[in-house]
C-alpha cells in the first residue's frame, strides 16, 4: 500500500509553485498530485486527486486562502491544510488557524519549513513557529473573553494536553511529558478537538484560550 503523503499545491505564483514542487518532489514519502493557481481550480483538483495535504497560498486571485480552505473542505471533507503567506500578520495567522489549518509558514521560510509542515499535517500534527504562536495567543486572551459554555466539558487530563499543545508540543513531546503511549496522546487530542469543534490542533488551542480553558502559553516559546 502506498503510504506517501499526497500533496496538492494551490498558489498563483507559478515560479514559486514550481519551486515548492521541486522541494516536495525530492522526498520519497511525498507525492505531489497537482498544482492549481486559483481556489476554484484547487477545489476541482482536490475532488479529482483526493490529497492528504493541501498547501494553499493566502493571496489567491479569486478567493483568499481561508475561503479556499473552506471550499476544499466542503468538497472533500477533512484534509490537512498548510497556509502560505507573504507576511506573518497576526490577522492572517488568526484567520488561517480559525479555518482549521494545521500549519502556517511564510513564503520567505518555505524552503526550510515546508517539509516539516507537510509531514506534520499529513499525520494530524500542527506546525507553527514558536515566535508566531507566542505573538498571537496573548492577543486571543485579551480579545476572546470567556464563553458561556461550560468549561468543564474537558477533563483535567484533556486540559493538560491542550496546555501542552499551546506550548507547541508534538505528540512525541506530550507522550514523553505525561509518560503515556502515543496512542493515548492521540486519543486525548482527538477528544479535545471534537469537544471544542476544532479542525486542527492549532484551532483547538485558540478556542481554548478564547474560552479561558487554558492560559497562553505556559512556557516562553520564544526561547524554544
Amino acid at each position: 500500500m502506498d503510504e506517501r503523503i499526497r500533496v496538492l499545491v494551490v498558489d498563483d505564483h507559478r515560479m514559486f509553485a514550481e519551486s515548492l514542487l521541486r522541494i516536495l518532489g525530492d522526498e520519497a514519502d511525498i507525492e505531489v498530485v497537482g498544482i492549481a493557481h486559483t481556489a476554484e481550480a484547487g477545489t476541482a483538483l482536490a475532488v479529482e486527486q483526493r490529497p492528504t495535504v493541501v498547501v494553499v497560498d493566502y493571496g489567491l486571485p479569486d478567493f483568499d486562502g481561508v475561503q479556499a480552505v473552506a471550499m476544499i473542505r466542503a468538497a472533500i471533507g477533512e484534509v490537512g491544510f498548510v497556509m502560505l503567506t507573504g507576511s506573518a500578520e497576526r490577522s492572517v495567522l488568526s484567520a488561517a488557524i480559525d479555518a482549521g489549518c494545521a500549519g502556517f509558514i511564510t513564503k520567505d521560510n518555505a524552503s526550510r519549513e515546508l517539509l516539516n509542515a507537510v509531514r506534520a499535517a499529513g499525520i494530524g500534527e500542527s506546525v507553527i513557529s514558536p515566535a508566531m504562536l507566542a505573538k498571537l495567543l496573548p492577543q486571543l486572551r485579551k480579545d476572546g473573553g470567556r464563553s458561556s459554555r461550560d468549561p468543564l466539558d474537558l477533563t483535567s487530563r484533556e486540559r493538560e494536553v491542550l496546555g501542552l499543545l499551546a506550548d507547541g508540543m508534538s505528540t512525541v513531546g506530550i507522550e514523553q511529558t505525561l509518560f503515556v503511549s502515543r496512542h493515548t496522546v492521540r486519543n486525548h487530542v482527538q477528544r479535545v478537538m471534537a469537544k471544542l469543534g476544532a479542525h486542527s490542533r492549532l484551532e483547538a488551542v485558540t478556542i481554548g484560550v478564547r474560552r479561558g480553558l487554558i492560559e497562553a502559553p505556559s512556557r516562553d516559546l520564544e526561547s524554544r
